[in-house]
């Protein structure tokens, strides 16, 4: 019988009246069951929040940057067994699930560092003016309150460490909800995390389900929130709460461009093994996957048939098994959905090459050309693991195509021309632009976010400690300056 998993109620552990059971999208067996808090608790780790926010505000530097470096080696210790869990119960291949995991040591390390030396001070003399002699302006960040972070169930483990690390890293205190589906892994990090010295309530880790959700995100005492997921539940988010902080980290259709001088056999071979390896490889679930490939037409030709090699030496099957390149969605009916997708684009007229196939809750590594601009598959994240591929002319054509779509997370633009490089960053309305490569790069301490209709405010640890404070001056008179 599977034991009941504690959530982390104001950084201890706590059990609720009810519990539910998560699964393994892959055979469906049974990989934890998870205590549910009830009203009362999550009350009480919003209160908690709330009445230490100040005091946490004022800990020392060195206080929460040593809980952040001690989560980031005892995630180190611990990565194959993380490993094995995110692959549990997300589906996750486990060679992938161990590169999550070293994202995340990675994160709370940055967070440590960004710690200690975040919020020094700036200084600004204002004796430029006659009326400013022998004044001063001090400068520093503080936090706007508590956090309330929404994590989605495509990166288990990592996502909760954006939440979590740049919170504590800036004095915030958090209150996490991890996704419903894969709750395993953000419970985790408060085992680490309760063997800080963190003060109670800074930080709870709270299962709720998602119906339960708004009453969380209308709470005055929660007035910053952190959000990853859907377009619509973000927006509708930001919608039901406009007076508070809101970052939003949305969909994205991620194009990958392959420009008329990337045009080498050695070129193509890399393109095309690239932009196979990152549309499959969290079967499709990560909002900078490449979904949609961009050829001029003078490599087009050579580089299709490269593209569907590469994709159906995809391995696919047991995400246990470490020879596993891709394995199932999130669950069947994810795999369903994006199974009428690709339906819908064929009976309108579009080229199936390779995949197609459903098999449960995994969907075979597919490749389509001639999708029409109006069908599902074209407008839309399709969050699995389907490419497209069109031909256009010329560099500007190119670019146009990726601006065609209300998304704008990231694209990636295979070109050996530095001006090309600049055009491109100057042209493309994403993001991020990741040039010689696909759009699927992130790097963990880089700004990252989207334009358009792909969010709003910006991740990775720095700018998220921007994100979760405030700039407030102080005026010193009488100084001989």
């Amino acid at each position: 019988m599977t034991s009941t998993t504690a959530f982390w109620l104001a950084g201890r552990q706590a059990t609720g009246e009810t519990a539910f059971d998560v699964t393994s999208p892959w055979d469906g067996r049974t990989v934890g069951t998870v205590s549910v808090p009830t009203d009362a608790q999550v009350e009480e780790a919003v209160s908690a929040a709330h009445a230490v926010r100040e005091d946490f505000a004022a800990t020392p530097a060195h206080v929460r940057a040593a809980a952040l470096d001690h989560v980031s080696r005892r995630l180190v210790e611990r990565t194959e067994e993380i490993a094995r869990l995110i692959s549990a119960e997300n589906g996750k291949p486990v060679k992938w699930a161990r590169g999550e995991v070293g994202r995340a040591v990675s994160v709370f390390r940055f967070a440590a560092e960004e710690a200690r030396r975040f919020n020094g001070g700036e200084a600004q003399r204002l004796d430029t003016d006659a009326g400013g002699q022998g004044r001063l302006a001090l400068t520093r960040r503080f936090p706007k309150g508590v956090v309330l972070g929404i994590a989605p169930f495509n990166f288990p483990l990592n996502l909760c460490a954006h939440k979590i690390a740049p919170a504590i890293a800036a004095g915030a205190p958090i209150i996490l909800k991890p996704a419903p589906a894969t709750p395993l892994s953000g419970l985790v990090l408060g085992e680490l995390l309760a063997e800080t010295e963190l003060p109670a309530g800074s930080w709870s880790i709270l299962p709720v389900p998602n119906d339960r959700m708004p009453a969380l995100v209308q709470d005055e005492r929660l007035p910053v929130i952190s959000f990853t997921g859907s377009e619509k539940v973000g927006y509708a988010i930001m919608d039901s709460v406009p007076r508070k902080h809101c970052t939003l980290e949305l969909g994205g259709n991620g194009a990958a461009v392959v420009l008329a001088d990337f045009a080498s056999d050695e070129d193509l071979d890399r393109a095309a093994q690239r932009i196979a390896t990152f549309s499959n490889y969290q079967g499709g679930q990560s909002c900078i996957s490449v979904q949609r490939v961009i050829a001029d037409a003078s490599v087009y030709d050579r580089l299709l048939p490269r593209i569907v090699a590469a994709v159906e030496a995809q391995v696919t099957g047991d995400p246990d098994d470490d020879a596993t390149d891709v394995g199932p969605l999130i669950s069947e009916a994810a795999a369903q959905r994006v199974e009428s997708w690709v339906d819908e684009a064929v009976a309108a007229g579009a080229t199936l090459h390779t995949g197609g196939k459903r098999d449960g809750a995994s969907y075979a590594p597919t490749v389509l050309t001639g999708v029409p601009a109006d069908a599902t598959l074209s407008c839309e994240e399709v969050f699995g693991p389907v490419l497209t591929v069109q031909k256009v002319d010329g560099e500007a054509a190119a670019f146009a195509a990726v601006n065609d779509s209300k998304y704008g997370l990231q694209a990636g633009v295979f070109t050996h021309d530095l001006q090309t490089a600049f055009r491109a960053h100057r042209a493309l309305e994403v993001g991020g632009v990741v040039i010689g490569d696909v759009p699927s790069y992130r790097a963990d301490q880089m700004p990252y976010g989207g334009a358009k209709q792909s969010g709003v405010g910006r991740e990775g640890v720095r700018f998220a400690m921007d994100d979760y404070t405030y700039e407030r001056v102080m005026v010193l008179t009488g100084l001989a300056l």
